[in-house]
């Protein structure tokens, strides 16, 4: 039986995940590190561990395929970012932290069906508020909504675009 507290750890390691993906993508894009050396640094290094269980704080699998799946369809991802945007923004006019955290969210919201649309945007919006003090979090949840109405249209009631996969 799955309790409340295991539902919650595991609510929590994958928001620290998201946390850490996003600096590590930031990371990615500042340096040029290799992304393989960017992940063990960030495991090895950054990530925690529960002092009483051993247990690592982030889910360091989900981190991973975070990172490596932004990168993978980085060009698809910001094709559909791009088409997000509202008339005349570009993802170059974009700060780079918000830039990759937008890459991030939108991965989540194509790649990992098992994540709901609505908690995804709302993961992204939060860390948007850890980052930012300004409009940046309605923009990115803009954004975002405007994302999963496409990629994900069936869990809003809605019927897909023809042009898109489901």
């Amino acid at each position: 039986m799955t309790t409340q507290a295991q539902i919650s750890g595991g609510h929590q390691a994958r928001s620290a995940a998201r946390l850490a993906a996003l600096q590590a993508l930031y990371q990615l894009e500042i340096t040029g590190i290799a992304p393989d050396d960017v992940i063990d640094e960030f495991i090895e290094h950054r990530f925690g561990r529960d002092l009483a269980t051993g247990a690592m704080l982030q889910d360091e699998p989900f981190f991973a395929d975070l990172v490596h799946g932004v990168l993978k369809h980085q060009v698809e991802i910001d094709r559909s970012l791009a088409r997000a945007l509202a008339q005349g923004w570009t993802l170059g006019r974009i700060d780079s932290i918000l830039r990759a955290l937008l890459r991030a969210g939108a991965y989540e919201l194509v790649a990992r069906r098992d994540v709901p649309a609505k908690v995804v945007i709302d993961e992204y919006v939060e860390l948007a508020r850890d980052f930012f003090d300004g409009d940046e979090p309605g923009f990115v949840n803009a954004v975002l909504d405007r994302l999963a109405h496409v990629k994900r249209a069936t869990e809003f009631g809605e019927t897909p675009p023809d042009d898109e996969l489901q």
